[in-house]
């Protein structure tokens, strides 16, 4: 038999409870996620405004290391310099991908997800502002007086000509019996949204650019020409979905650069102009054209453009070697040393020489005079052009033990195993010659050319970047300056009070609602407000106010 709980000894009806039957319960726990809730939870995360805004600030946070150290395909030189001066600091930047910040898996991965982010974001407040485009107004409270702005005076106004000239204010309309509801301001959720697409927009422009588009450069001297071929580029860094033969075919011929100076003055030397007369034809076959080639405005085939982005001077040399046979006939490309007079530096290397190979060290120096014992360039124009011979040498360049060489030094190791012949010449005009001692040879200095430094870019992406850029501004600007603001109009016939005189009612002995039982005068609330916070709806409203109750100052 089983336990009973006692009967209650208040009189109090009971009831039997049978102990033995009552099983004990569990303790609740909270309810687990699971897969799909935690998918849910991390999609709603993603694609919050803060979660937006927050990758916004990491992708722009994480361009900044680019503009830090060099990188990979913009400063291949300054990379490895890095990695010679210091090893092991460079080995450590370049496991976290700051020599290829662009291209790290990092970057990417907030790239993706800004993208993703913006698309869940966008996507749902585009639905529900296209709601509530077609949404009517809705009806006013109960209580205008209430509202942030409020307004009451006597008119004759009906509900037709409210609504009228609340049209005329270019707001949206609806009406009640007794009541008129508008609103406007729609443009400040519209300007967020295309501030928000355009941005995607930007992204995608961006990421096109990087797939389909290449860029290069390329050095060319006065009488030589270029063709846009892979070869052809002495730096040439493609998008990922770029070919050989997505290269426009185009080529031109460099006939004469022109760079003029200030002659006079405290400016004397500063450049005035730059001018590249290119011969262009745009297709094989296709007749060939003029074209002057200035800065900032490039030669563009079919959206490849290119870009005038530096110049020097490439005086020409013949070099004989010692059994009397030309080795060397051309121009030589110079690095400019000192800008502000172009003295430039020159490395010519003569692998063919014989009886032994020939390095050269050269300064070119524009317009020359002497100066405390030495020679030096005064002006950047070629007024006075030298070129002065500051170290020869003889012996193996070492350009055939398969390391790359720059065009622009003499390879350190290689210099020192090799012989000096000349240090520090007389510098030669146009013209002269310089004999090398032991029967090295001889170096004449023939002419004066000038070099131009080109960047050649193709970017499909480059004019969506342009407009969604326009329009990232536009709506920005419609999104910071419009204010979303309702307006309600309530109109009330008033009876007349009994016992009361025509000009007055109860409780209010001054007499300033006379008037308001008259035939066809009603009481006219106005309420308003702004959905959005910030900025002053008070003049606006003051302004409503005067267009529903013209000539009549409001009784506020």
């Amino acid at each position: 038999m089983s336990e009973t709980s006692p009967e209650p000894s208040n009189g109090q009806s009971g009831v039997a409870v049978d102990t033995a039957l009552v099983e004990e319960r569990p303790a609740v726990r909270p309810a687990k996620l699971g897969p799909v809730g935690w998918a849910r939870w991390f999609w709603r995360t993603l694609t919050s405004m803060k979660t937006a805004l927050i990758l916004l600030f990491l992708f722009a946070l994480g361009s900044v290391p680019g503009s830090i150290w060099p990188q990979r395909g913009v400063s291949d030189a300054k990379v490895a310099q890095y990695f010679t001066d210091s090893p092991t600091l460079a080995e450590w930047l370049d496991r976290f991908w700051l020599f290829d910040v662009f291209r790290a898996p990092w970057f990417a991965a907030i790239y993706l997800l800004l993208f993703v982010s913006l698309i869940g974001c966008v996507l749902p407040r585009t639905a529900a502002h296209l709601r509530e485009l077609r949404r009517k107004p809705p009806a006013p409270p109960r209580n205008l007086v209430r509202l942030p702005q409020h307004a009451a005076f006597d008119g004759d106004l009906t509900v037709e000509t409210a609504a009228a000239r609340l049209r005329a204010e270019r707001f949206r309309v609806t009406t009640g019996p007794d009541w008129v509801a508008a609103e406007k301001g729609y443009l400040r959720e519209t300007g967020n949204l295309v501030f928000h697409v355009a941005l995607l927009g930007l992204l995608v422009a961006v990421g096109a650019g990087a797939l389909y588009g290449y860029r290069g450069n390329v050095l060319v001297v006065e009488g030589d020409g270029f063709a846009n071929t892979v070869a052809a580029y002495d730096r040439y860094m493609p998008g990922q979905q770029v070919s050989a033969e997505s290269l426009e075919p185009f080529s031109f011929t460099l006939d004469d650069f022109q760079a003029t100076y200030i002659a006079m003055g405290e400016r004397r030397g500063q450049p005035l102009d730059f001018g590249a007369k290119l011969k262009v034809t745009d297709a094989p076959g296709a007749p060939e054209r003029d074209y002057e080639l200035k800065v900032n405005e490039p030669l563009d085939v079919n959206g490849t453009l290119t870009y005038l982005i530096d110049h020097g001077y490439a005086p020409t040399f013949k070099i004989t070697d010692g059994k009397g046979q030309v080795a060397f006939d051309g121009p030589v490309p110079c690095l400019v040393a000192q800008p502000a007079t172009f003295t430039s530096e020159c490395v010519i290397k003569v692998p063919d020489a014989q009886p032994e190979q020939l390095g050269l060290l050269v300064a070119f120096l524009p317009t020359t005079v002497p100066m405390n014992g030495q020679w030096v360039s005064v002006f950047p124009g070629a007024a006075n052009p030298t070129a002065q011979v500051y170290g020869a040498f003889a012996g193996d360049l070492g350009m055939r033990n398969g390391r790359p060489q720059s065009v622009y030094e003499l390879d350190p190791a290689s210099l020192k195993k090799m012989k000096p012949l000349v240090m520090k010449a007389d510098p030669l005009a146009v013209g002269k010659k310089l004999d090398l001692p032991n029967g090295m040879g001889s170096i004449e200095f023939t002419g004066v050319k000038e070099w131009i430094a080109l960047q050649i870019t193709h970017d499909p992406g480059r004019m969506p970047a342009f407009v969604a850029a326009v329009l990232a501004v536009f709506g920005l600007v419609l999104s910071l300056t419009v204010r979303r603001r309702r307006v309600w109009v309530r109109l009330k016939d008033v009876a007349p009070a009994t016992g009361q005189g025509a000009g007055e009612e109860p409780g209010d002995p001054s007499g300033r609602t006379e008037g308001r039982r008259e035939h066809g005068r009603r009481r006219v609330e106005v309420g308003g407000l702004t959905r959005n916070e910030g900025g002053d709806f008070s003049e606006e409203f003051a302004e409503i106010v005067s267009a529903l109750n013209p000539g009549v100052k409001d009784d506020r």
